[in-house]
């Protein structure tokens, strides 16, 4: 069988097209074995330091960690904004730098990473989530009851902050070029959205369109974020250019989404830690943990459309352990069960 690269293996995907084996997604630009499928790359206009382990971003909204993963959220009970009415008042526009030179920062930026992108995907897109945000400003209780009472000023605020952003997105399409426009926004919870899905179309949709539309424009696919049970918002999804849909958690029926959606989604998932912690943690089986990647690989891959998306978070040795023991059997197990054998 004629060798590809992990690159085009996973961009297949998005065609449509059977992979000559069983990619791994990664968010956190992770290889294993030399093999990148996938790598994060995004200009840093704002400075912003709030991702890990605590700090601001560009609106000045505190965040704090919550575990030892470094894993940030909003500050609990610090929210800048109380009435949704009053955002233009107290939301205040950073200032954009001047002088930006978007071409010697993909340079600087390519050349940190180390990506090849002969063999990698470089993912790029959109850092504003704008349900995320929105309850970032005015925390979960008041931000569900703003779309539940005011839907045109929340819509408003949203418009106002994509048409600030849109240049720095237009330029970075135009000079860091990625092959997958990456956009995300945790709607959802384990069991349900948190909202609506008439809200979803009327509210968050339109802002979804465009921050979607330098891809569409041009073609390239779209990787969606969104964890919890999201299947009445695929439609929705499918029409503004999504591809790939990650972390596709278990709480989904991703059998389900394969038969209903062939061909036109990429589930990238099936692998939700919580289902396959031995009850014995942190002390685990190796064999074991081999065996749940190994039985959800020949859950899905069968039914095409499929990434691997699965792994611990955190910087504890056993952590890191496990990880290497979910990579190591998908890199393998996942070429096994092709037959992709280049060499």
């Amino acid at each position: 069988m004629a060798k590809i690269t992990p690159k085009e293996n996973y961009l297949r995907l998005a065609r449509g097209e059977d992979p000559a084996y069983v990619p791994r997604y990664t968010m956190m630009n992770d290889p294993w074995l030399g093999e990148l499928p996938t790598a994060r790359m995004m200009p840093r206009v704002f400075k912003e330091n709030h991702f890990m382990n605590g700090g601001y971003d560009m609106w000045g909204v505190r965040y704090v960690s919550d575990s030892g993963t470094g894993a940030t959220l909003p500050e609990p009970g610090n929210f800048m904004l109380e009435d949704i009415a009053d955002w233009e008042k107290v939301i205040k526009f950073p200032d954009k730098p001047e002088g930006l030179d978007f071409e010697k920062m993909y340079e600087a930026d390519l050349k940190a990473s180390k990506i090849d992108r002969t063999q990698s995907c470089v993912m790029a897109g959109p850092s504003f989530s704008p349900f995320q945000q929105l309850v970032a400003f005015m925390g979960f209780t008041e931000g569900l009851c703003a779309l539940a009472t005011d839907p045109e000023s929340v819509s408003d605020m949203l418009n106002a902050i994509v048409d600030f952003l849109e240049p720095v997105y237009t330029a970075t399409m135009e000079y860091y070029k990625p092959d997958i426009w990456a956009m995300g926004d945790d709607t959802c919870a384990k069991q349900t959205p948190f909202f609506s899905q008439e809200t979803y179309k009327e509210v968050f949709k339109p802002i979804y369109l465009r921050l979607a539309k330098p891809a569409l424009d041009r073609g390239i696919p779209i990787s969606f974020h969104n964890c919890g049970k999201f299947g009445i918002q695929i439609p929705d999804m499918l029409d503004f250019g999504v591809k790939y849909f990650d972390p596709c958690q278990e709480t989904n029926d991703l059998l389900q989404f394969q038969k209903d959606y062939k061909g036109k989604m990429v589930i990238c998932g099936g692998w939700d830690w919580d289902h396959h912690m031995p009850k014995t943690w942190p002390e685990y089986d190796e064999e074991e943990i081999r065996q749940g990647v190994r039985d959800t690989i020949d859950k899905y891959a069968p039914g095409g459309g499929y990434v691997f998306c699965g792994g611990l978070i955190g910087t504890e040795d056993y952590v890191m352990k496990v990880n290497s023991i979910v990579f190591d059997e998908v890199y393998w197990y996942g070429k096994k069960v092709c037959g992709y054998d280049p060499d």
